[in-house]
């Protein structure tokens, strides 16, 4: 069987993983990454998976290697990235709970030996129940919100005001399993 190499530090792709029993490794990119849209949400997400995905197969000899990129897009037509600051943790999530907003990822595999490399993306519309000031600051006690697209979980703390999703669970923690799933299994690798 193929090495496995997730080219990401997320603690939320190694747990979904994990949680699969997958065996993988992880060596994670060293690219910046592209923060304005060229043209979709969908483009941007699938460059930056691609590129996270190569810069790590250009250091190996064998393996097949996972790359992704996830960006939260609000109503407004704008990406709400990571915040820097707990101050614009609250901000952000005021705003998502005025509408409903959309989190897109890009997944690249490549097969480091044969080159071969499939990009793809999901997208999952989210909608959530308002909180507080004071829930907010609850939330942001027990999870924190500074390593996550929209700083905002689904599957801790964020599921007390996520009262609904359309498409892919697993999207809004970073890495759409079914979609990788068959990307994987394109390339010889199977994660059942």
């Amino acid at each position: 069987m193929k090495q496995l190499i997730l080219a990401s530090a997320s603690l939320q792709r190694k747990k979904l993983l994990k949680a699969l029993g997958v065996q993988f490794t992880i060596k994670s990119s060293r690219i910046k990454e592209v923060q304005k849209i060229q043209t979709t949400c969908s483009s941007l997400v699938k460059h930056n998976a691609l590129l996270k995905a190569k810069d790590v197969a250009g250091q190996l000899k064998a393996g097949v290697v996972v790359g992704a990129d996830t960006l939260v897009y609000g109503s407004n037509k704008q990406i709400i990235g990571k915040p820097r600051n707990l101050k614009e943790a609250k901000k952000i999530l005021h705003e998502l709970f005025s509408k409903p907003h959309w989190v897109y990822t890009g997944v690249a595999v490549i097969d480091v030996e044969t080159g071969q490399h499939i990009v793809d993306y999901e997208k999952t519309k989210v909608f959530m129940l308002p909180l507080t000031d004071e829930e907010i600051d609850l939330y942001h006690a027990k999870v924190s919100p500074l390593d996550k697209a929209g700083g905002f979980d689904i599957e801790g703390g964020g599921s007390v005001f996520i009262h609904r999703i359309e498409g892919c669970y697993s999207n809004v923690i970073g890495l759409p399993i079914a979609k990788l799933a068959t990307m994987l299994r394109r390339v010889g690798v199977s994660i059942l």
